[in-house]
């Protein structure tokens, strides 16, 4: 490693696995130096802001650009955002474009030349277009934590127990660990 970086630095990915995997992944991203720039927790119920919804919608953005990923969880907390987002081809329609098909539409699977992008990526375009939306909006020294944490849910019982765990983080935020 050159330029200074820390050669002992955790490594976050899971060694020789591929994130572009049709699985379900667990992900938390965190503001840096763990800033409440997304509003806060009143009554255990999270209450957005402009910078909160700005990172709701850039999180739908997500979805469209890229179609062969699904949110089934999502969660803005006051410094960070917890989701499970699955990658998967049966997502992807063949007339995605249209309204409705046409009878000139042929309905073959195109699916297999779709060039799926890793997590890592997929996490990169959400956290660079969000950032670009808030600095745009004069916060510009927002800033995402480097990286992010990722969990590959290996199981049913794991899904919806994260799943749980994503919709009481609100109520638990005094709990929290990155409630600074």
């Amino acid at each position: 490693m050159s330029g200074g970086q820390n050669k002992n630095r955790k490594l976050n990915r899971l060694s020789g696995f591929d994130y572009s995997t049709e699985k379900n992944y667990f992900v938390t991203i965190c503001v840096d130096k763990h800033q409440q720039y997304f509003g806060g927790i009143h009554n255990g119920v999270m209450c957005i802001n402009l910078l909160g919804a700005i990172v709701y919608r850039q999180w739908e953005w997500l979805q469209k650009q890229y179609p062969y990923i699904k949110s089934h969880t999502f969660i803005v907390m006051p410094n960070h955002v917890h989701a499970i987002i699955e990658i998967n081809k049966k997502y992807i329609t063949t007339c995605r474009d249209r309204s409705r098909p046409v009878p000139t539409d042929i309905a073959t699977n195109t699916n297999d030349n779709i060039k799926i992008k890793p997590l890592s990526e997929l996490i990169g375009a959400f956290k660079t277009t969000s950032s670009k939306t808030i600095h745009q909006n004069g916060f510009t020294k927002f800033k995402w934590q480097r990286s992010f944490y990722d969990h590959i849910i290996k199981n049913e019982k794991s899904f919806y127990c994260i799943t749980d765990y994503i919709i009481q983080n609100p109520p638990m935020w005094g709990r929290d660990r990155n409630n600074i």
